[in-house]
């Protein structure tokens, strides 16, 4: 049977297939994002708490080459074969490329479930793939629309500042200041500087609670995914290929990149999730910004009406039976 937390989310996207009435106001959904987000930085945090050395370096900067690389082959897929404009092509290589916090968080579901041995430091790797993919992305569709011929933005004092330059420090300034990358990063922090005995007073209350926030934070993405879905056309099927198809080949380089590491199983699994997940909270903010020109909608179509449900239900599970056979 399925972990019983990914039935939250069946349940949700029935609901919402059937049109029901069923939903959850947005302030429950801000403070269960919250919660889910603080929780994952916390348990990442604590596991590392005594356990944090210069061995970990080589592993991290291999996760961060691997999500530096990703975006490099996604872009030309998106370009030449789906068929995407410039701008909806740099748009899904940032959400593809970067990662979803909320497969993230049922992969650790589902590892703990299968009692499988976790690093620490997977949720490093949460981070390091989000903001280098989202970067690298932007840095693609810059090059390529000034190869087509640039464009300024003006100044107070009516100097003309390079479109690039003036979009590129807010990019930088968002992505570091985003909430997800403020929670993440912050409850690492704490955990690592408390760990689980010294903070389990406060940490206890999170950490308990995690499965139970996760499915109700999943039964709003079923509702969600089933409004997106509401949404498909005929024109849509290239898009709709590659969001099923996309997860389980991002997978690959995360399992293969996992073993050339010498990750646990468990933390082999989430860095594929991760991989073969797409980002539907940090990639849409940050492109909004710095590519007004993309619909967001096309992205948010595939990465959370397609991909999230693939990975949820089918790919976890998937990733999970070809490591053990690996």
């Amino acid at each position: 049977m399925p972990d019983i937390v990914v039935m939250f989310f069946v349940l949700g996207l029935v609901a919402g297939l059937a049109r029901s009435d069923l939903s959850i106001p947005k302030a429950a959904y801000d403070i269960l994002s919250l919660l889910l987000m603080l929780t994952i930085g916390l348990k990442g945090g604590m596991a590392l708490h005594g356990n944090l050395t210069w061995v970990l370096v080589p592993q991290l900067l291999g996760v961060l080459l691997l999500g530096l690389t990703l975006p490099l082959l996604l872009f030309p897929i998106l370009t030449r074969v789906v068929g995407l404009s410039l701008a909806n092509s740099a748009s899904l290589t940032a959400h593809y490329g970067s990662v979803s916090a909320g497969t993230f968080a049922v992969a650790l579901a589902f590892a703990e479930t299968q009692r499988m041995e976790i690093a620490g430091e997977v949720t490093l790797y949460l981070v390091l793939l989000e903001l280098p993919a989202i970067l690298m992305a932007m840095m693609l569709y810059r090059h390529f629309r000034d190869r087509r011929g640039g464009v300024g933005v003006a100044t107070g004092a009516g100097e003309a500042v390079p479109e690039g330059q003036h979009r590129g420090v807010s990019l930088w300034r968002e992505a570091f200041t985003n909430q997800s990358v403020i929670l993440l990063v912050g409850g690492v922090v704490i955990g690592w500087m408390y760990g689980p005995q010294q903070g389990a007073l406060v940490t206890d209350l999170f950490t308990g609670g995690f499965k139970a926030v996760l499915a109700l934070f999943l039964l709003e993405m079923g509702l969600v995914a089933s409004g997106t879905l509401s949404k498909l056309s005929r024109g849509d099927t290239r898009l709709v290929v590659f969001a099923l198809v996309a997860p389980m080949l991002l997978a690959i380089p995360g399992i293969l990149v996992g073993h050339w590491l010498g990750l646990s199983p468990g933390s082999v699994l989430i860095l594929a999730s991760l991989t073969a997940s797409a980002s539907y909270i940090a990639a849409p903010t940050a492109v909004r910004s710095a590519i007004p020109e993309a619909d967001i909608g096309l992205a948010m179509l595939a990465a959370l009406g397609v991909t999230f449900p693939f990975n949820v239900i089918i790919g976890i599970p998937l990733y999970y039976q070809i490591i053990q056979l690996l």
